[in-house]
This record gives structure tokens, sequence and C-alpha cells, in this order.
């Protein structure tokens, strides 16, 4: 079988390949926190403190799933080359939230915090990832980035969650 559902039939351009010859009996947990080191303000590239994470290794496949405590930073993925794509996002970002021109009413942190919870919100607070074969599964271009939002932040700490099926020897 396809594994594929007739009802819901491929269509032209579209492919399907199993990742797993079927479903792996088993589940296994994991869960850890991290503090990430202090970073200006800005998009930084945070993938490598992730594939650092050696528990990865035990995964044939699952999940892994990265929370930030925080709410005046982001997670998102995106375009892991060019360094100016995350100066461009940090630009754009400024011009949707601005710190100046709107009269907000949060101001006893700072005219930096009130516009930091909007694009917190707006990015979001966490990611999931699948795992396959010990390895987060992302996109050539693909990279994990902490987007910081305040002027002067300290460190940042994510918890994350890995659930999947083991890989067996």
């Amino acid at each position: 079988s396809s594994g594929i559902n007739a009802e819901w039939p491929l269509r032209p351009g579209m492919s399907y390949k199993k990742l797993t010859e079927r479903p792996i009996a088993g589940g296994l947990w994991f869960q850890c926190t991290m503090t990430l080191p202090a970073k200006g303000r800005g998009c930084h590239l945070i993938t490598e403190h992730l594939e650092k994470v050696k528990e990865l290794e035990e995964y044939k496949v699952g999940l892994c799933h990265i929370i930030l405590l925080h709410t005046s930073a982001s997670l998102t993925l995106n375009e892991n080359w060019d360094p100016n794509v995350r100066n461009d996002m940090e630009m754009m970002l400024n011009k949707i939230a601005p710190e100046e021109g709107i009269k907000y009413t949060h101001t006893c942190e700072g005219p930096d915090d009130m516009p930091a919870h909007v694009k917190s919100t707006v990015i979001g607070s966490e990611i999931t990832i699948p795992i396959h074969n010990g390895k987060l599964t992302l996109g050539r271009w693909q990279g994990l980035w902490l987007c910081e939002h305040r002027n002067c932040a300290g460190t940042r700490k994510i918890v994350i969650t890995l659930s999947g099926a083991p890989i067996t020897n």
C-alpha cells in the first residue's frame, strides 16, 4: 500500500515518500532547558545551539518542540545563509511595531518594551521541528532564529521537549 488515502490523491507536482517503513512502537520523551547567551537587539541564528542537544541522536522519528520563556523575544524559522535577511527582518519589525509615534499605555519598562511584546505576539514564542534519524529536519536554507526585541536584554531561556520513537539497533 502506498500510504496515501485514496480520497486524497496526489496532484501534479506533489510527491509522497515514507520516512519510516511502518509506525514505530514505543515512545521516548526527553526535556531540558537551555539558557542562550545575551544577544543585542535583532534576529540571531541559534540552530547550532539546538543541534548540540545530544539526546536528538536517540530518535528515529519524532518532534522537537522549543518554547521561549519570555514575552519580549520570539522564535521563528527562516533564512540561515544571508545575514542581510535577519537585518531586513529587524528593520521590518521596527516598522510594524515602532517605538515612537504610537501612544502606548504600557511604558513602565521603557520605550522598547511594548513594541517587543507586539513583535513577540506577531512572530510567536514556540516552534516544532521534525526529527529524522537523530537530526532536526530543516530545509537547506532554514535555521532557527531568536528574535531579540529589547535593546538591553539578558540571557534567554528555552525549554526543549523531544518526543518520538527511538532508534533501534
